[in-house]
């Protein structure tokens, strides 16, 4: 039975890897400046260096989920042309699109009693999402069932660990991840908090280190550590930053046994928390 691959505008995948698997993205809504944009992963509406570089001007950025009529309007085309889907999205977590999938999920099959409607609680969140999606789509192309893919993904989720430092501490106080007191102490002393995804998918502070280059360290002696013998590709995902993006995977590849490292942007969904400057890497443990 033919079945789709979706996600959402959180993913932070290449364009090129989502047009050659043909993923199916949700766009998501961010407010920027006090303009309401539905950004999609193609950049035809906001390009991600100007979603940056308004911000660096001090302009303001917020975004909202998913609701159940959105997931509907996207799900509905693709459940009419006969196919399956199984909707892979950002971390219950850290949003609450999970759970809007899910009602969404309930008050389609009614419409569509011989169709499936998969919802994986990902437990990933931006590159680490498009990691993960990029593993399914491989699987996929291997032959799996919708079924057998859903309960693949599910096994494997948290499996991808996910390390990241940000350049501006006060994007994630706006967020609440930190008080005002921490992000100016922080600042002020140069300290990178190391930021991972728990076991739940949620944010979580692993270490704090003195500026970037130890940051760095940290993540590669965690590549060294960790990294599945099976599978030795990781993904540097950065927010327009790529020339520590290009360093690091230099880096990755002179001193792990990393036999692919790839580069992606992050997104301005994502971005709006964590600002310009953020720096992570991505891997199957």
């Amino acid at each position: 039975m033919s079945y789709r691959i979706v996600s959402d505008a959180t993913l932070d995948l290449p364009m090129e890897i989502i047009e050659k698997y043909n993923v199916y993205v949700i766009p998501m809504t961010i407010i920027l400046d006090g303009k309401e944009i539905e950004y999609e992963p193609s950049e035809s509406n906001l390009t991600i260096k100007d979603f940056y570089n308004a911000l660096r001007e001090g302009k303001s950025s917020t975004t909202s989920q998913i609701n159940p009529n959105l997931y509907i309007e996207h799900f509905t085309p693709i459940l009419e042309a006969g196919e399956d889907i199984i909707y892979m999205g950002l971390t219950s977590g850290l949003s609450g699109t999970y759970q809007s999938a899910n009602i969404a999920k309930g008050m389609l099959e009614d419409d569509f009693p011989d169709r499936k409607i998969m919802i994986v609680e990902s437990f990933c969140a931006s590159a680490g999402l498009g990691y993960c999606v990029k593993l399914a789509c491989k699987k996929k192309e291997e032959g799996l069932s919708v079924e057998e893919l859903f309960d693949w993904v599910t096994a494997h989720q948290q499996n991808i660990a996910h390390w990241f430092t940000v350049d501006d501490l006060f994007h994630l106080q706006k967020g609440g991840r930190l008080s005002i007191a921490e992000a100016m102490v922080g600042s002020a002393l140069k300290i990178k908090p190391i930021l991972s995804v728990d076991e739940e998918g949620k944010l979580y502070a692993a270490a704090k280190v003195r500026g970037n280059k130890k940051s760095e360290e940290f993540m590669i002696n965690k590549i060294k550590e960790e990294q599945s013998a099976e599978n030795r590709t990781v993904f540097v995902a950065h927010g327009d930053c790529e020339d520590r993006a290009l360093a690091l995977a230099e880096r990755i590849k002179a001193e792990t046994d990393a036999t692919e490292v790839g580069i992606t942007k992050i997104g301005p969904i994502i971005g709006t928390h964590t600002g310009p400057g953020m720096l992570a890497v991505l891997y199957e443990k």
